[in-house]
């Protein structure tokens, strides 16, 4: 790929993380690298409230990289970012969450790398912590969890992770990204595993102005998500540390008084 002559600048590469959705999470480091972007690469989870830190004239480009729609492939967007950099100077890649949980982050520095460019990594707030963390769902939780696992609903082989076999047995809080479309085969080992009392949340757009949140039990959480017409992008929470949302609590009740 061969792009114009801009300006001679030196090249440069910043993997900034955006955090979960909502543009107010964004790092102060963040905004500041933006303020100096040349041009800025952004997914389609970002909130494009954020390029308005970007500097007018800066070029913005969308490179997609959702499921289900068009979007450039990893090595595409690699090239790309590397050509942008060598002919317009510093290039903001901007990601969803943080750009080393399940963001390729580290493979897009390894290509910048391999052309002496060098890189900046900024974190963002990771939506595996942050989004439950927003519902008042701690991660962790004396006397209820001391770890958590983050695990990848779906492989780059469009199977479910071999570690949710380990994770759904452990007593630590799952948190599962990209999974809802598997949410059927991940409830079922949780069945397995006679979790099947457990509690689970599913959050969709995560601190997002659209947020929809539900919780429910590892027996019943697929039958809520279809009536709630829950859609991706959403995230899974299964561990006793749901049980402290007050809707958990409301939801116990409720139960209570049927029974």
């Amino acid at each position: 790929m061969s792009l114009a002559q801009h300006t001679h600048k030196e090249p440069k590469i910043t993997l900034l993380g955006a955090g979960p959705g909502d543009p107010e999470l964004l790092t102060l480091k963040g905004v500041n690298a933006l303020k100096t972007a040349d041009v800025v690469l952004y997914d389609a989870l970002i909130n494009e409230a954020l390029l308005i830190h970007a500097p007018f004239n800066a070029i913005k480009v969308y490179v997609g990289k959702r499921s289900g729609e068009h979007s450039f492939e990893q090595l595409a967007i690699n090239q790309l970012m590397v050509d942008y950099a060598l002919n317009y100077g510093h290039v903001v890649r901007l990601k969803g969450g943080d750009p080393f949980v399940f963001g390729r982050g580290y493979e897009e520095l390894a290509y910048a790398d391999s052309y002496n460019i060098p890189v900046t990594v900024i974190p963002g707030i990771s939506s595996s912590i942050g989004v439950p963390g927003l519902q008042q769902i701690p991660v962790t939780h004396r006397g209820l969890s001391e770890s958590f696992w983050v695990i990848t609903g779906t492989t780059s082989n469009g199977e479910i992770s071999e570690d949710l076999y380990q994770a759904s047995r452990s007593s630590a809080t799952v948190i599962v990204l990209m999974g809802l479309n598997k949410l059927d085969q991940i409830v079922a080992l949780f069945k397995a595993a006679g979790k099947q009392d457990l509690p689970a949340a599913v959050v969709q757009n995560g601190s997002s102005a659209d947020e929809k949140l539900v919780v429910g039990k590892v027996a019943t959480i697929l039958a809520i998500v279809k009536k709630e017409k829950i859609k991706a992008p959403a995230l899974l929470v299964f561990g006793e540390v749901v049980s402290l949302h007050p809707s958990f609590k409301t939801l116990v009740q409720s139960y209570a008084s049927i029974a």
